[in-house]
């Protein structure tokens, strides 16, 4: 992963400069490296960033569930379904 050095910031100097990172973060949109001893420990994006990435992985989830769906359906045996209404009304539903 390449990134941008000046985004790169100790865990330290974060805790003392915080409101300052944040407010850059929210002006320019640009994530924000914590380094801990040395080694990435987090990293700070910003809300529509956070809701790109929750948005990809639900599509991904989707495509996953698809495929599996696929692969399901390659040896399914259509003699054994259920009617949804025998089953609603073995259950009593």
């Amino acid at each position: 992963m390449q990134v941008n050095s000046e985004k790169i910031i100790p865990i330290s100097r974060l805790q003392k400069e915080l409101t300052v990172k944040l407010r850059e973060l929210t002006d320019n949109e640009e994530p924000i490296f914590v380094m801990r001893n040395n080694s990435l420990a987090a990293v700070i994006i910003s809300p529509a960033e956070y809701e790109l990435l929750k948005d990809a992985d639900e599509v991904l989830e989707h495509l996953e569930i698809a495929d599996m769906i696929q692969k399901r359906l390659k040896t399914h045996d259509r003699s054994r379904n259920v009617a949804w209404d025998k089953v609603k009304a073995e259950n009593g539903l």
